[in-house]
Order: structure tokens, then sequence, then C-alpha cells
């Protein structure tokens, strides 16, 4: 299968998780590192979440540095990356910050049945593709570099990674561990259960570690394809 490079990216706190279970959102990483992943998304062409992370967290997804933007619109690129989201079921609000923040093209993969109700539900906010009968994660990435995508970076939710890391579809991971604890397992994780490539006789290649501030990002390889090159696109 021909695919982007998938470059998956999230904090988590020391005990595994993604946020905390209730209303308000956690915040784990902080000012340094934020900028780094600013720094990321503008190296990328498109940045995915899964709908999960738009009804919980309703993430804008867009380059927020000016000069940024501006190098991004210098060589003749949106000013923020593409952004894409998949659903089975269509759930999904057209006034959610995804859809409403960006001038970028903003796709939604839908499961087959749910195309032409999700269509005429997001009519104007966003172009709805056939993501197959039940959305397939092999389909999303290949669909996404036939339209051009070359660099995809995730930033959740927990299913969407689990599915590509499972699936072998991802070719690195940059996960930020903040200095806290949530103790709390309704609380949503990194990933649930699943059969990982990675494991007691196959570990996982740590690539760098870097101190930001009180936060600790870990790089991990996870294909041959992984480049060390992390932040592509630098303004100035």
């Amino acid at each position: 299968m021909t695919r982007p490079y998938v470059l998956l990216s999230c904090s988590l706190s020391l005990d595994g998780y993604l946020d905390n279970a209730s209303d308000r959102r956690l915040v784990l990483s902080n000012a340094a590192d934020l900028g780094r992943v600013d720094r990321v998304r503008a190296g990328c062409d498109a940045i995915m979440v899964g709908a999960g992370t738009i009804r919980s967290d309703d993430p804008r997804l867009v380059v927020r540095s000016p000069d940024l933007r501006a190098e991004r619109l210098a060589r003749g690129l949106p000013e923020t990356p593409a952004k894409v989201t998949l659903t089975d079921s269509g759930r999904l609000d057209p006034r959610a910050s995804f859809f409403t923040t960006g001038a970028t093209e903003k796709l939604v993969f839908a499961g087959t049945s749910a195309v032409p109700r999700v269509r005429t539900h997001l009519a104007g906010a966003a172009a709805v593709l056939d993501g197959g009968r039940r959305v397939s994660m092999g389909r999303v990435v290949a669909t996404l570099h036939e339209r051009g995508v070359r660099r995809l970076m995730v930033e959740g939710g927990g299913q969407v990674h689990t599915q590509l890391l499972t699936q072998g579809l991802a070719d690195e991971l940059q996960l930020v561990v903040a200095p806290l604890f949530v103790g709390d397992s309704r609380a949503p994780r990194f990933v649930s259960d699943g059969r990982f490539p990675w494991d007691e006789q196959h570990r996982a290649e740590l690539a760098d570690v870097r101190r930001i501030g009180d936060v600790v990002l870990l790089r991990y390889a996870l294909s041959e394809r992984f480049s060390d090159l992390e932040e592509p696109v630098r303004a100035g």
C-alpha cells in the first residue's frame, strides 16, 4: 500500500492517560512544547483526529505561529495543513472548531451507509469521503496519499492511535510525558487493547529523548521510513 509518512503525536500523564475524566480538559503539555508541536504541524500536509476527539476537545488543529503560516503561504501551501477525521456514525457538529477554523481543506471519512446523510449534514463544511462499510484505516491513508498527502500528523484519540499502531501503519511516535498522575481508570488512555507489533521480543526503537521544561519528549522509530527530521518546515 502506498501511504503518507504517518506521525503519531500525543501528551500523556505518568500513568498513561491522555486526559482526566471530568468535563474540564487536562493540560498536560507546556508552552515550549506547544511551540514545538506547532512547528511539527507546519511541516505536515494533513492533521488527523478521530470524531470522538472533536466531540470531547473541540480542537482547532491549526498552525498558530504567524511566521510559520507565512512560511507555508510563501511555499504555495495553505496556511495550515488539511484537517481529517473519520466516523462510522456521522455524529459531528458542523459548528465545531475543526470545521470553522483554518483556511484549509477539511475531509471526513464516513462509513459507506452514512455518507449521504453526513454529506447533507456537513454540506459546505467539509468534503465527505467513503471510508468503507466500517471506516478502514488502510483505505483512509491510501486515499490521503492519492490526494497528495505525503506527511500525516495524527493527534488522537486513543482508538485512532490503536488502529494505526496495531495495523502497522505508523512510522513515528512522538510521546510527551507530563510530570503528573491522573489516577482515574475512567479517563481516556493513550491506546486501548490490541495486538501491537512491538512486544517483549520486538521492542520499539527509541530514536530521541529530549527534556522540554518539565516534560519529556520520547521519539520512537516505528518503521524503516522513520525520518530524523522532526520539523521539516521552519520559519525565518
